[in-house]
């Protein structure tokens, strides 16, 4: 705070250096048009109401107090107007302090005050001894003058009001943008956490079962090991490639397409080698879903799979797809669950609660629904998915 008093604004010192140019333009205009008016008009005649010399220091004077019309419009463009009735020079700052007023006033305030303008010409032509020319001229001047003052005023009042509100649109629609970006961002963070989610779970505790198994046995021989640490390994490799497929990779190589119904096979399959019992029937048509839909299905499918082996009783689960195009697809997961290990659910930080709430969310953003939960010795869940013609 201490740097930002010493260090200058410069779009405070340039609002500052456009405010004295515009007042010294307002003054020397001013000025230049209340002379030329008293040389051409009765100021300088016999008869006039002051000497001319009187005649120009009141325009000077009233030049002057323009200096302060902006912090005081109203109250300047009052003060001036009687001099109008006795000065010729004073009618230039006049019409600039009334079109000060037009650009910060509405237009009630502004005909009445035009009106005074040009009443006060009246009262100087009454007041003068020897006008040269009739009244109709002092007032057809003034009002064409004073109207001019006004209506550019006015305009200008508008114009700024339509650049500000043109601003402002522009500042919303940029925050808009902006939000619309974060947004996006925000949705790309929570589908990555959701996928890494579903692919670490889902390979890690396949790890997790293939270590278990050799941990338990007392004796393994050299191929069971060997066939067992092939399965860690192959997949903890198909583990990062997923997440290198769900992170992204370089923009030199094309990414990996994502596993859809049609790797289903592969994924009962990948479960069937870790030791799981899986019942599998896909009655699903053989063209299949949309990719998204397939892709949907598949991670529903992983995680319920996932869970069965955290949680379920026994390495056992059933898996059975059934729908058709226009109707619905529908996913059944079941497994066996004696009810002596805690299920999951949806508030469970530790457990499956976080798969379970990733499959609520999956199948919210398609417009399906999901339900889930013990039945009958055993744990059942089933999504149903809507499948445009």
């Amino acid at each position: 705070m201490f740097f930002a008093l010493l260090v200058p604004d410069p779009g405070a010192h340039r609002a500052v250096a456009r405010d004295r140019l515009a007042d010294t333009v307002a003054v020397v205009l001013a000025l230049a048009y209340g002379s030329a008016m008293m040389l051409l008009g009765d100021a300088t005649r016999p008869g006039a109401i002051l000497v001319w010399q009187a005649d120009l220091a009141i325009g000077v004077l009233c030049a002057a107090a323009l200096l302060v019309r902006r912090r005081h419009p109203t109250s300047v463009a009052v003060a001036l107007l009687p001099f109008g009735a006795v000065s010729v020079t004073a009618t230039g700052p006049i019409i600039v302090a009334l079109f000060t007023l037009a650009i910060r006033r509405r237009p009630p305030l502004l005909l009445l005050l035009g009106a005074i303008n040009v009443g006060t010409g009246a009262v100087y032509f009454l007041l003068h001894d020897h006008p040269a020319a009739g009244m109709w001229m002092d007032l057809l001047v003034r009002s064409v003058i004073t109207a001019a003052a006004l209506g550019w005023g006015l305009f200008v009042q508008a114009y700024r009001r339509l650049t500000t509100s043109l601003r402002e649109h522009a500042a919303r629609l940029e925050a808009e943008q902006v939000l619309r970006e974060e947004q996006a961002r925000l949705t790309e963070r929570a589908r990555i956490a959701r996928e890494t989610h579903d692919v670490l779970a889902h390979r890690m505790s396949l790890i997790s079962l293939h270590a278990g198994a050799l941990e338990v046995r007392a004796s393994v021989s050299p191929e069971e090991l060997s066939t067992a640490a092939g399965a860690i390994r192959s997949s903890a490799h198909e583990a990062l490639e997923e997440l290198r497929s769900v992170i992204g990779v370089p923009s030199a190589r094309p990414e990996p397409p994502q596993p859809g119904l049609a790797d289903m096979a592969d994924l009962i399959g990948s479960a069937r080698d870790a030791g799981m019992t899986v019942d599998y029937v896909n009655g699903v048509p053989v063209d299949g879903p949309p990719a998204q839909l397939g892709r949907t299905a598949y991670r529903i499918v992983q995680e319920g799979l996932t869970n069965a082996r955290k949680h379920g009783s026994g390495p056992a689960a059933s898996v059975l797809l059934t729908g058709e195009a226009g109707r619905a697809l529908r996913i059944t997961i079941t497994n066996p669950f004696s009810g002596t290990v805690q299920a999951p659910s949806p508030g469970d930080g530790a457990g499956g609660g976080r798969g379970l709430v990733g499959i609520g969310e999956r199948v919210a953003l398609a417009g399906g629904r999901v339900t889930h939960g013990p039945a009958r010795g055993s744990f059942r869940l089933e999504a149903e998915l809507p499948w445009p013609r």
